[in-house]
């Protein structure tokens, strides 16, 4: 029984520490085409095949076509925010290169908590 126990609070700090991995802030600031983050900044190809460390990571293949919303800045430059399809999340700027440009002037503003959602099996966790 006592090992039983040890496996399912074992299994409950595995799932503790994912859900806590996977909210995390990733920036304070972040560079839109607009203060709303609403129009496309750009139209990059995939340069690279990449899977995100989690849900809030947008997968795709080379060659794939993503719009570009969104640069997380100061903390965190690397990461972009786009999307694909339906499909919506951050990614490595070093996995694309930029087809076209939409927007030039950029607009820095502070990140939201939604933002870093999570949505994982139809379930919402915030930090």
């Amino acid at each position: 029984m006592s090992r039983i126990l040890d496996q399912r609070i074992l299994l409950l700090v595995i799932s503790f520490s994912a859900s806590v991995q996977s909210t995390k802030v990733l920036s304070e600031w972040k560079k839109c085409g607009d203060p709303e983050c609403e129009k496309a900044m750009s139209r990059v190809q995939a340069t690279t095949d990449y899977l995100g460390p989690d849900c809030r990571y947008l997968n795709f293949k080379t060659g794939e076509e993503i719009m570009v919303y969104s640069k997380l800045s100061r903390e965190n430059e690397n990461l972009w925010t786009g999307s694909k399809g339906k499909d919506f999340g951050y990614f490595p700027r070093d996995a694309v290169k930029v087809e076209e440009v939409f927007i030039g002037k950029e607009v820095e503003v502070l990140t939201k908590e939604t933002d870093f959602l999570c949505l994982d099996e139809d379930k919402h966790v915030f930090e």
